[in-house]
């Protein structure tokens, strides 16, 4: 009698992705030609899963704690973000007008020639997040950039985004601010294939 494979978490992960997503074409491709990243917008995943973080469903978890278990597992963080991200550094430090600013975690990206700043919010992400983001982008290009840098990109990665807030809030931002959300573990077996026969079935 022939036994019945389980499912990986890497195959859990590729039908979680493909039943989240409209585009079921573009999810498969990218199953079989693998991600290539050319411009901002191809450093987001919608969402980013962070389940290897072990952090339980009900756990009040505090930005810095988050943060810290991010550090703790960057080679899986890296894995997730995806290929050409470079480890800089955590809460660096810029003085700007007098004020002093930390920002969550820095990256280089090798294939884009860009920094990447990234700002972890425990809940929803809003305005006045998105307009730090872009003051620490403004920064950046002046201070940190060096000749044959592009322009640096800012991630905000929180558990909510509100879509209509967003469109208003970067409607006039010219710097690349991304937002993304996270969540901390996968759904399990039977929700991921009632979501995929939905998807399949349309």
């Amino acid at each position: 009698m022939e036994r019945k494979r389980t499912k990986t978490a890497n195959e859990k992960y590729a039908i979680h992705r493909l039943a989240l997503s409209t585009d079921k074409e573009g999810i498969l491709r990218l199953a079989n030609e693998g991600h290539e990243v050319q411009q901002a917008e191809d450093l987001l995943k919608d969402p980013f899963v962070l389940e290897f973080l072990n952090i339980p469903e009900q756990h009040l978890y505090l930005e810095n704690e988050l943060e810290e278990k991010l550090i703790n597992n960057l080679q899986h963080f890296l894995l997730e973000l995806g290929k050409g991200f470079a480890f800089i550094g955590r809460q660096y430090r810029m003085s700007i007008g007098g004020k002093h600013f930390r920002l969550d975690l820095l990256f280089y990206h090798r294939i884009l020639k860009c920094f990447v700043l990234i700002d972890l919010k425990r809940g929803e992400i809003d305005h006045t997040d998105i307009g730090q983001m872009n003051l620490y982008l403004n920064y950046f290009k002046k201070e940190e950039a060096s000749e044959g840098d592009n322009e640096p990109v800012g991630i905000l990665l929180g558990a909510y985004k509100d879509h209509i807030l967003v469109e208003y809030a970067t409607s006039s931002i010219t710097n690349n601010v991304l937002l993304a959300k996270y969540q901390l573990y996968l759904p399990d077996k039977k929700q991921l294939e009632n979501a995929l026969s939905k998807l399949l079935d349309h």
